[in-house]
Order: C-alpha cells, then structure tokens, then sequence
C-alpha cells in the first residue's frame, strides 16, 4: 500500500517521558491526525523507529537506544527506500527523536563558539549518516517535527499540536495578505529588501528599538511573519539594536506577551540566532522558547535555527535568503514542508559553492510544524473547474501530481548532491595564506572594527574533476563583538569576513554578523 505521510517517533522515549497514561492519549491523537489526513486524500501511518517488529518486513533496521542519531537516520533511511513517503513527520522534541549533532564549519574558539549544529537537514537526505555538514548539500525528502516541550512529563503541548494538525484546513490567499515584519533597527535595510522580495512592500516593518514587545493583537494579525532581530542560547524572545547606541539590546519580542495574539494558521520565518531552538525550560528559569509559544498559541509553523544564524547589515545572504524563500513557496500554495524543501535547495543551488557560513544555514534551519500542512490554498486553474476535471480527478486526490514533484525535487537535490564542491577544513602545513589574501583580510577586518581572532582556511573540493580546474579556497575570520545587556542576555555576538580565494588571487568577499 502507498503512503504517503510517515509519522515517526520513538515508542520507548515517549512512554519513558510521559508514562503508561501520556502514551495512551498521544496515540489517540496520532489516530485522529490520520483519520483526518485521510479525510485530505493522504494515507498517513505511524512507526516507532525502535519496534523491530514493524521495520524488519520494510528492510529497514530499528533503533536500539533512544537518543542515537545514527540509528535514527539509518531507521529513516531504511523506511524511506522501502516506502518513498511524500512526508515524513518527526514526532516529539530532540529528547524523543534526536537530530543530527553536526560538526559546526563556521566554528572558531574566539567566533562562533556552536562546536555543533543540532540538525534535521541529515533525514532530508539520501546520503549516509555523517556529522560533516558538507555531506548534505542535496536534500530531497521533505521533513518537518512536531515537537513537544523538552523536559515535560505531561504531553499537553504535543497533544494541542496533533489535534491542531488534524483541524487545519487550507486558506484563501487573501487571508495571507500582509505581513508583521520585525527588524532590529541596525539591519533595516537588510530586512526591508527580504520584505520586498517576498511582499512586495516593506512599508509595514517595525523597527526595535523604538517599537516592541508589547504588540497589540492587531498588530500580530497577519498570518506571515518575518523577524530579523538577535536571538540568544536558551532565550524566551528576540531583542533589537539600536543604530545610535549599539550596545544597547531591547526586547522586541517575548514569549510571555503573544497569548492571545496570535491567529490561527500564522507562519513565522524567525532569522535570529537561536530562532527556533527547543530547549527544557528547568534550564532556563522556566521560561519557554518563543518558537514553542508561538506554536502554543495558534501558529502553524515555525521555520528557524537551532544556533547562531548569519547575515548582513546591508543587502540580503545566508539566513536572510533561506528564510524569505521559504515563506515565498509558502505564499505560492506549497506544503510547509514542501517550501522547506524548494527553499533549502534554492538556497544551495544558486551558488557555485557553500561557505562555512551558507554550510551553517542549510544545516540550522528547519521546521517546526506538520510538513504535510497548506496555508495557502492555491488558485484554482479554470479547467480543474470543469465537469470532465472532476471526473477525471476526485476531491482531494493529489497523490499523481505529488509524485511528479516530489521526482522532480527528488532530481534536483540529487544534481546538487553531485555537483556542489565539498569544503574540506585544511590545518597545519596544508594552510598557506598568500600575503596578499592575508592582507586583503588584515585591512577588511580594521575598517571593520575587528581585532584578533584566527583564520580558519577551507578547500573546495569538486566531485569527479580530481586535480583540473581551478583551485579555489576559503579563508574565515570571526571575532566576537561586545554584548549589551538589557532585558537579559543579548546573545554572543559575532562579526565576520569570508574571502574566496582562486589560485593565489582575491576572488569574492563578504561581511556577515550573526543574528
């Protein structure tokens, strides 16, 4: 039998987590999602990657300790060979279902100090269990978690979200007219070229600092949101900075102020560091991500990273990109996953390689929602209007016309698979930094206000083109910069050069601060 959507979690770590009694209503509510989906001309069905019984006939091999990465995508895999889902589900925060613990390519000791980058992008793809980031540039599987709350014994949360699953129905395109756009004040003009690139207009950005957090109902309203402010390590908001006082972080928003404010259906693109990270909130004076508050109250996607997050403060790269492409699919009628899928491929395909930095974004960003989900309903062509149409194709039938997509990206992550170069980090006796890219990096980082910090140096290397063609490599610099303190903890700060260099000569730069 076809399936189209695998709901996946973990039977052992649920029932440790949340009991005989919590299991029982978490299944209930998987039952009610697939009778629903059903209902949407989905066949949905539940496996736990650790019951041996249900994967072995599938080929596939279970998982034996909870909390093993790489039992879990090997299960995935598996699944995924014997079963070609159009969806796949992650059930449950990393403390059910863990993600991949990706080696961090941005890392610095004085930098960006994330040694890893929790990931989902791994089980978006066809290519073997690894912790290099650079094995993962051609996703090809669309994918998306339901979370639960990280250090719960009760499921309420995952329970509100199943049942909301099963409930969301499509909307007019008129009903995602309009946006909340948030920007800290010293990146406007980098927020307002993503919101006329994905709306349009920027002329409803708010900036923080003077505006935030206390928004007022109508003014988180629309059903798109774009914020592009600091996040911070287990954090329940996202702060501003101030143009005339950079040291100064306000709140632009917090989790405690969205209840009741958010409208159902709301899709929110969140840019900032930390932007969509599930933590247990015992380990943050129990306060809860605002990812996971947004989810709480009404929202039906969250898409963010699991760390610190990159951009400039003028123009448009790294988490600017992948993030307004992501809410443009959505606005087009893709599935929620099927946006995180076109977006993380847009992203990676329009390049002729990926820097430690863009490795980082295609690895941090992911979904937190049901990847099955369509906000937008799209517009009807007129002949799926016709008698003979509706003949042809029953109500809700789409499984044909998936499947031709689903080819078609499946083909397009493959091309990249194979064709993007991988970045190989080089140390010792194999960094030679020629005097006049040491010095292109010296006088940028001066007019930059950057003093100290190490130069990490990568190599390009290209896939079946062995010792021809050009030998281009990347050098990195990134110091920390000041934290302000307001309001709580503002974030670790990083400010960046990355030089692109081809056969000795200076061949592209660029200047990124993380969100």
């Amino acid at each position: 039998m076809q399936v189209d959507k695998l709901l996946l979690s973990h039977r052992g770590a649920l029932q440790a987590k949340y009991k005989a009694a919590g299991f029982k209503k978490i299944e209930t509510a998987l039952k009610a999602l697939i009778t629903a989906d059903a209902k949407r001309g989905l066949v949905s069905q539940v496996i736990y990657l650790d019951d041996a019984l249900a994967l072995k006939p599938l080929g596939a091999k279970a998982m034996t300790k909870a909390g093993d990465a790489r039992q879990a995508k090997v299960a995935i895999d598996g699944l995924c060979a014997a079963l070609a889902p159009h969806y796949l589900v992650l059930i449950g925060a990393p403390d059910v279902l863990p993600m991949v613990p990706l080696t961090n390519p941005a890392y610095s000791a004085e930098g960006d100090g994330d040694r890893t980058v929790p990931s989902d992008l791994p089980y978006a793809c066809a290519a073997a269990y690894s912790v290099r980031a650079s094995q993962f540039l051609g996703p090809t599987r669309v994918v998306g978690r339901l979370p639960d709350l990280p250090g719960a014994s009760v499921p309420t949360l995952l329970l509100q979200l199943l049942k909301a699953a099963a409930t969301a129905q499509p909307l007019p395109p008129t009903e995602y007219q309009g946006y909340f756009g948030l920007s800290a004040e010293v990146w406007e003009k980098s927020t307002a070229l993503s919101l006329r690139n994905t709306f349009g207009a920027d002329t409803a950005m708010h900036d923080a600092p003077p505006s935030g957090p206390a928004w007022s109902a109508a003014e988180l309203a629309p059903r798109l949101h774009f914020i592009n402010c600091h996040g911070a390590d287990r954090d329940d908001g996202y702060y501003g900075q101030s143009v005339q006082d950079p040291n100064q972080f306000p709140r632009a928003h917090h989790a405690p102020l969205l209840a009741g404010k958010v409208r159902p259906g709301t899709v929110v693109a969140a840019e900032c560091c930390y932007g969509a990270q599930l933590y247990d909130p015992k380990l943050a004076n129990n306060t809860q991500g605002i990812a996971l508050t947004y989810l709480e109250q009404g929202a039906l996607a969250v898409f963010g990273s699991t760390t610190i997050a990159y951009g400039p403060s003028e123009g448009n790269g790294s988490a600017d990109l992948i993030t307004q492409y992501f809410l443009q699919k959505v606005l087009a009628g893709a599935s929620l996953g099927r946006a995180v899928l076109e977006a993380r491929l847009q992203f990676a395909g329009q390049r002729t390689h990926l820097d430690p930095y863009d490795l980082k974004t295609l690895a941090q960003f992911y979904l937190l929602g049901d990847p099955s989900l369509q906000p937008v309903a799209p517009s009807a062509h007129a002949l799926t209007r016709t008698k003979a149409f509706k003949k042809l194709f029953p109500a809700n039938q789409d499984r044909s016309v998936r499947a031709l997509r689903r080819e078609k990206l499946a083909r397009d992550g493959a091309l990249l698979q194979a064709a993007l170069p991988k970045l190989q980090p080089l140390v010792g006796d194999a960094v030679e930094l020629p005097e006049a890219i040491a010095q292109a990096l010296r006088s940028l980082a001066k007019e930059s206000g950057m003093r100290g910090g190490e130069v990490h140096s990568f190599e390009l290397r290209s896939r079946g083109r062995g010792a021809a063609g050009p030998a281009r490599r990347i050098h990195a610099l990134a110091v920390p910069v000041s934290d302000g303190t307001q309001s709580g903890q503002a974030g670790h700060r990083v400010r960046a050069i990355v030089v692109t260099e081809q056969d000795g000569a200076l061949l592209h730069v660029r200047r990124l601060h993380s969100r």
